[in-house]
């Protein structure tokens, strides 16, 4: 599903907590496989309305949600990441419906018992067999982790990639594009590419994780990278203006005022990793590393020891 989730319930982006809970308890009870018996629109749009609430009544995932878009959303949140931890029965219970592991509807007499996880999930979609006689549940296939090793420059301006991997017991290879700012940690959705099911699910899901790679250059801690940059001892007392190199092959000037000391950090904002499908960058920062000679000429050493006389 990658439709609004807003728009689903019909609440503003703005909705708060409450608001949020109210529209779904309201929706919930239209459309309720217990109240709108054998409708299998009502059944499918409570799927989605139950989707939308479980997303948008958690905290971190709204957030999520609201960061990176429906579909930047569904490429970091499985169905069972979405439900996991979700507890519809209290929801149910007040609500005077179907509120236990299984739950009833198609009339008096008929339609049978059907399947529904209304209690904290551990995972899995509560709707593995909504909308069907109880069954051997079909589970989905097990999801696969492809670490893919990046380099800064790559997740600075973005790539595209070649990954080999087992799928279904054969060797499969897949382009995959990878947007700026895939530091090491996150993760590309592929749907589908993962075990395949041995209930006769659905297969799971392919995640690419990025892993970063040592840089001769910068080191990175998130978006922001880092830079040594070694200055003479004169630059550090009277003043100076340095050559600092970007991610992007660039140069920027960067002025050291009189005075600096040894290991002073300095920031060049917004010049670090872009921030994946968002605005805005990391910085970047530079340490100074003040040369002191280990051994001076005739003429330093005179020069030097004049400057000890005037006491500096």
């Amino acid at each position: 599903m990658s439709e609004d989730y807003y728009k689903i319930l019909g609440v503003d982006k703005t909705a708060s907590e409450e608001e949020i809970k109210k529209k779904y308890r309201k929706l919930a009870m239209k459309y309720h496989p217990d109240h709108a018996k054998g409708d299998k629109a009502a059944e499918e749009k409570f799927k989605q309305i139950s989707e939308a609430y479980a997303v948008l009544s958690d905290k971190e995932k709204r957030k999520q949600y609201d960061t990176f878009g429906s579909s930047g959303f569904r490429q970091r949140y499985s169905e069972e990441d979405i439900f996991r931890g979700f507890d519809f029965s209290s929801i149910f219970k007040d609500l005077g419906i179907g509120g236990a592991d299984f739950f009833t509807f198609g009339g008096k007499g008929g339609g049978g018992r059907y399947s529904f996880n209304s209690g904290t999930n551990t995972g899995a979609s509560p709707f593995g067999n909504f909308g069907g006689r109880q069954q051997q549940p079909q589970t989905k296939g097990s999801d696969l982790v492809y670490e893919l090793p990046l380099t800064l420059r790559e997740i600075a301006a973005g790539t595209t990639k070649t990954v080999n991997f087992q799928h279904k017991g054969k060797s499969e290879n897949l382009t995959v594009k990878i947007p700026k700012g895939m530091t090491t940690g996150k993760k590309l959705r592929i749907s589908g590419k993962g075990e395949p099911s041995p209930y006769g699910g659905l297969p799971g899901d392919l995640f690419i994780q990025a892993k970063v790679l040592d840089d001769p250059m910068f080191g990175a801690e998130g978006n922001d990278i880092y830079i040594q940059k070694e200055i003479k001892l004169t630059e550090a007392l009277l003043g100076a203006s340095i050559s600092v190199p970007t991610l992007e092959g660039k140069e920027l000037n960067l002025k050291i005022p009189p005075g600096t000391k040894h290991k002073t950090k300095m920031r060049l904002a917004g010049h670090g990793i872009p921030h994946i499908q968002g605005s805005g960058a990391g910085d970047l920062y530079v340490y100074i590393h003040v040369n002191m000679p280990a051994d001076l000429s005739k003429k330093q050493r005179k020069l030097i020891d004049e400057l000890a006389e005037t006491g500096l």
